[in-house]
């Protein structure tokens, strides 16, 4: 089991869930997060140029079996690029890390067959 963490633009949201229903993969947990990485973006404040400090984005969170990953992977990378193949800085980011264990609450299910 893994959890896929994504990290991409607020714009981007419905294409990508769009294009995970798509693959079937349907379980998500979204956040509206702030950060900041390579993307620099200027706003107009009052007059003058600003650079804000923290960017809003969304944070994508899916637990899945094994043989899902590449297809979870491959769905948001497809949905979540801004400017066709190449992308744009600003894009995001796809972590995967290992899932030691889940449980579903209401019955008690452990492992793959909770996700």
């Amino acid at each position: 089991m893994k959890l896929i963490t994504a990290i991409i633009r607020e714009v981007q949201l419905d294409k990508v869930h769009e294009a995970l229903i798509e693959a079937d993969i349907k379980r998500i947990t979204v956040s509206r997060v702030s950060g900041h990485g390579q993307q620099r973006v200027e706003e107009l404040h009052r007059g003058q140029i600003v650079v804000p400090d923290l960017i809003p984005k969304i944070k994508i969170e899916i637990a899945v079996n094994d043989a899902f990953v590449e297809i979870t992977v491959n769905a948001i990378l497809k949905a979540a690029r801004t400017n066709g193949a190449e992308g744009t800085v600003g894009d995001g980011k796809i972590f995967i890390s290992p899932l030691e264990e889940c449980i579903r609450i209401r019955t008690g299910e452990r492992g793959g067959t909770a996700i």
